[in-house]
């Protein structure tokens, strides 16, 4: 009876993860699905594969230069990323290696941004942007995102696993900080690293509001932003319309996969 009852909770638990999973994954396969039809097939609802395929994906890419927009796109997220990441873990790595009185206050208003929303920074910054010269340039986008409070935090958390002996044991082999930096802290906190590279990608990739009032060019636009203005058509394509959202999903789960054990490892502070 035991065994029974056993095999039976199992499978209602398969059962519940099994239904969880079709609802996560069905926004993506309902998206491969409706790229192959038209437009007409899409808003009567049919559930199966088409055959406009190859002729929604001709459409896109002879009305959107989409080399140029995956190139904004990626050039934006990626530099972001790498400026964060940088600018980010020396923070983390600083508030908890290096005390002085003024530490905790400093650290809490970093935090502190973090309850305020964006839409009340947005007509602030960008008055900084148009005054410093640089609307519709990408490093309107990029600067905002630099430095963040959330990334801040994440390494300092993680600094905090980080073994104080090794950091303690190079200095007596006369290591400067930099260097500790550099050759221990940076590869000890690989999985820490990585995680904040996933994090701070997906968030610049995905980024619309702020690029939609500084980026004012269609050279300029990104990936997300096509997806919006094929959506916010006068008579939208929906056909067009999910061929879009897939070059926009694509490499954000290419990203994921390709670092879906260091992301998390780095979540759970795991320290090789």
């Amino acid at each position: 009876m035991r065994r029974q009852l056993k095999i039976v909770s199992r499978a209602a638990v398969y059962l519940i993860l099994s239904l969880m999973s079709f609802i996560s994954i069905f926004p993506f396969l309902w998206m491969i699905v409706g790229a192959t039809n038209t437009t007409d097939d899409i808003i009567k609802g049919k559930w199966t594969p088409g055959s406009a395929l190859a002729a929604n994906f001709g459409r896109f890419f002879e009305t959107i230069d989409v080399a140029l927009v995956l190139f904004n796109s990626l050039s934006i997220a990626l530099i972001t990323t790498v400026l964060s990441i940088g600018i980010c873990s020396l923070a983390g790595y600083g508030f908890e290696v290096f005390r002085s009185p003024a530490r905790e206050r400093v650290y809490r208003l970093i935090i502190l941004t973090l309850a305020i929303p964006f839409a009340a920074l947005l007509i602030p910054l960008f008055m900084i942007m148009a005054s410093a010269g640089i609307l519709n340039t990408k490093f309107a986008v990029i600067l905002p995102g630099i430095a963040t409070g959330f990334v801040v935090f994440f390494f300092r958390q993680n600094t905090k696993a980080f073994p104080s002996e090794l950091r303690d044991a190079a200095r007596m082999d006369g290591l400067k900080e930099w260097q500790i930096f550099l050759s221990i802290y940076m590869p000890v906190m690989r999985s820490t690293f990585a995680a904040a590279f996933v994090i701070v990608f997906f968030t610049a990739w995905n980024s619309y509001l702020w690029p939609l009032v500084v980026l004012q060019t269609n050279e300029m636009k990104t990936i997300v932003l096509v997806v919006s203005s094929q959506v916010s058509a006068y008579y939208p394509e929906f056909g067009l319309v999910m061929v879009a959202a897939i070059l926009a999903t694509v490499p954000t789960l290419a990203i994921f996969f390709l670092m879906q054990r260091q992301f998390v490892e780095g979540l759970t502070g795991s320290i090789k």
